[in-house]
């Protein structure tokens, strides 16, 4: 079989991706001398194609110049290429971070775009600035195969220098961490809509008057000790149940959010519930809710509605399953069966999201189905 210059050959596929190997100049394969579906040592020969003598000589052992040393000191324990007897050359496994087929003597990804191929000295930097692969996202990286050196993470550092900025506060910075730990799980969002006028009206009779967001912690708190299976954690291999229905609130603080917890919520009266939430918004305030304040819970709920949103897909913390979301209320027409025609009542979408790993959609759909009706019937609460 004849080959062109740089034509894919063969796949392999290495714990990152799968990856392509090329032929470094034109000629015929002589030789495979590797399996397929086999693992072999990075460096070990996959085969030998033939070509000629000129194109043999291109691949001797020679001095890199100047541009390619510099790149090549941010791959260590790069093995230079090399030219085997009777002008055949050997075509190596690579493996390690990002290398694949080689372009120039330099490894190459088989295709990379933005910053997705990083050496370990711009990792080091990055470690030492406590950076994440997230915080460059946006570098197009310069080196072969598009990837990152540590003079285009320099130039990055000096244009943010140009900019307005200042320190992140601690909870800022906490709630991003939460973030992409939470992200890193398979995450779903369901959602439907409910009626509040039962909530609306039920609400005018108490005293104190609890919130929409307090009847859904309510709810959910009742629906999860109907259903505790729906308030278990996925571990390694173990399914680990929850004890207690702690139930957290989602209190936005100065540059962030707090997330306190309520302790056996399915056990705490909505006149309790009303007074725990007062005093934990006067301490988010202040942000004086501490750490033990805010762990072991099992699931959030998020009131997005008092910012006027009617829809949103809000995040599990890293270590809870189960996210209810509550969105603005909203009037809209109903159909009256009684009267035989439109009336209007207030409605809000409410949404769930969950780690998959947990529990399934069906699960999560009979959860939402028993909170939506919780919330009609606010005297069960």
């Amino acid at each position: 079989m004849k080959l062109r210059n740089d034509q894919e050959i063969i796949d392999v596929e290495t714990n990152k991706a799968v990856m392509g190997v090329t032929t470094p100049c034109k000629g015929k394969i002589a030789q495979i001398t590797v399996q397929l579906k086999e693992t072999y040592p990075v460096g070990a020969v996959l085969g030998y194609v033939e070509a000629s003598e000129a194109d043999a000589a291109r691949f001797a052992k020679q001095e890199p110049p100047p541009l390619q040393r510099e790149v090549a000191e941010e791959i260590p324990a790069r093995a230079d290429q090399e030219v085997t007897p009777a002008r055949q050359k050997k075509i190596a496994a690579r493996g390690g971070d990002g290398d694949g087929a080689r372009t120039g003597g330099l490894p190459v990804p088989a295709a990379a775009k933005g910053a997705t191929f990083m050496s370990p000295r711009v990792r080091a930097r990055m470690a030492e600035l406590q950076l994440t692969n997230a915080d460059l996202a946006g570098i197009m990286g310069s080196g072969a195969g598009n990837r990152v050196t540590i003079k285009d993470l320099e130039n990055f550092l000096q244009k943010i220098e140009n900019q307005t900025a200042h320190e992140a506060s601690a909870i800022r910075a906490g709630v991003a961490d939460a973030m992409r730990r939470s992200w890193t799980r398979p995450l779903s969002t369901i959602g439907s809509s409910v009626n509040l006028e039962p909530v609306l009206q039920d609400r005018q009779s108490r005293d104190p008057k609890p919130g929409p967001g307090l009847y859904a912690v309510r709810a959910l708190a009742l629906a999860l000790a109907e259903t505790p299976g729906a308030a278990a954690k996925l571990i390694g291999n173990r399914v680990v149940q929850s004890n207690s229905i702690d139930v957290g609130i989602a209190v936005e603080a100065e540059d962030g959010i707090m997330v306190p917890v309520i302790r056996a919520a399915d056990k705490t009266s909505l006149a309790d519930l009303t007074a725990k939430y007062k005093d934990l918004v006067d301490l988010g305030r202040q942000r004086r809710i501490s750490p033990d304040m805010q762990a072991g819970g099992v699931a959030t709920v998020s009131n997005f509605g008092t910012f006027g949103m009617e829809w949103g897909t809000p995040i599990p913390l890293p270590d809870q399953t189960l996210l209810l979301g509550l969105g603005a209320g909203k009037k809209v027409p109903s159909w009256d069966e009684e009267k035989h025609a439109f009336v209007p009542r207030t409605e809000a979408q409410i949404t769930l999201s969950f780690d998959h790993r947990s529990i399934d959609g069906g699960v999560a759909g009979r959860l939402l189905k028993r909170v939506i009706e919780l919330l009609e019937t606010p005297k069960k609460l």
